[in-house]
């Protein structure tokens, strides 16, 4: 916990966060908070439940995983998408990497936007049936055949130096190894290990990567709006004139930056560490053809997460970078009293 006593950077001067830099990150450091044990489910979340549904359905048609036929798959697939999804589990590929790997052994083109579609098709309605003509009846039974094939063949023997994809406690021996794992399950140890080669809930994590930084953004939206004050958010990617890196908010508009937040939360040291050098950037550019202790904007980071609690020295570039000006959903009530933004407040 903070010191009563202690100072946040932003209630100070630059020369007073020089002169006892430690004291001021320690302050930052005392309000970061991290919430990694949950994340958000984000539209298209598949419960267990319909996922089992799906499972149930390509075991029903395989009898049991012993007859793996396309013929046999690919009416369950159009009829229940959400086996699309289990099939995919199976092989523990991507979708880019099912498309790509199914036209490499079929010839049929399959294209990673055609996958990245029906992929988010199937988990945003993972019980509607799926069309059986056109191109994608073509395409999906190529995805059908090339995981047949691959689920029979299992992982062949590689040199030692490296691990095959499908060298997988329930892939590894092909068709057998299927029929012995869903006949009696998986031993622990095994999927302990597989867990530890894949991160857990990776896959979803990457998918609502973008959801977890909502909270903070929220947050940022809401003091703004409250207090009237004017404001541009920029979307990913967006460019704008100016800027080499768009910043996240820029008030009261692009045409007239005044002012610049960067809002991020990363439970990543090294996503932090590249946060900081972004601001550090920023705040490099707001002084560009300025006199002396001058800036064109004022630079306001917003952070969260342990990632920014990691290391000092990226830190120490941010409270420089802002002049202090760095805030967390902690201190987010003080963001328009201790900021030019109380310069553009209307309520």
């Amino acid at each position: 916990m903070k010191d009563p006593a202690m100072k946040f950077p932003f209630e100070a001067t630059l020369e007073e966060i020089l002169k006892n830099t430690d004291v001021y990150i320690s302050s930052v450091f005392s309000c970061l908070e991290s919430d990694f044990l949950t994340l958000p489910k984000g539209v298209g979340f598949i419960e267990y439940p319909v996922f089992e549904k799906g499972y149930e359905a390509l075991k029903h048609a395989t009898s049991g995983f012993t007859k793996l036929k396309p013929e046999k798959i690919l009416p369950v697939t159009i009829s229940e998408p959400i086996s699309i999804i289990v099939l995919r589990a199976m092989l523990g590929f991507t979708p880019p990497e099912w498309a790509y790997i199914t036209t490499q052994k079929t010839g049929t083109e399959v294209t990673q936007g055609f996958v990245r579609s029906l992929d988010r098709k199937v988990r945003m309605a993972p019980e509607a049936p799926l069309k059986d003509s056109g191109v994608t009846a073509v395409r999906l039974r190529a995805l059908v055949k090339t995981a047949c094939d691959l689920l029979i063949e299992g992982a062949p023997k590689i040199e030692e130096k490296r691990i095959h994809r499908l060298d997988k406690a329930d892939t590894k021996s092909g068709i057998s190894a299927l029929q012995s794992l869903s006949g009696m399950g998986v031993p622990y140890a095994m999927l302990l290990y597989e867990r530890f080669l894949g991160r857990p809930f990776a896959g979803h994590r990457d998918s609502v990567s973008d959801l977890i930084g909502d909270s903070l953004e929220s947050a940022i939206e809401d003091v703004l709006t409250k207090s009237g004050i004017s404001y541009r958010k920029t979307k990913r990617a967006e460019s704008i004139n100016g800027f080499d890196q768009t910043p996240d908010f820029i008030i009261p508009s692009e045409f007239n930056p005044q002012i610049i937040i960067e809002a991020k939360i990363t439970e990543d040291d090294g996503t932090a560490r590249d946060k900081a050098t972004r601001i550090q950037h920023l705040g490099e550019l707001s002084m560009e053809g300025q006199p002396e202790g001058q800036r064109k904007y004022e630079v306001i980071a917003c952070i969260g997460g342990r990632g920014f609690g990691v290391r000092k020295g990226d830190m120490e570039k941010m409270l420089v970078a802002t002049r202090g000006k760095v805030f967390t959903l902690k201190t987010m009530d003080r963001l328009v009293g201790c900021t030019r933004l109380k310069d553009f407040k209307t309520k």
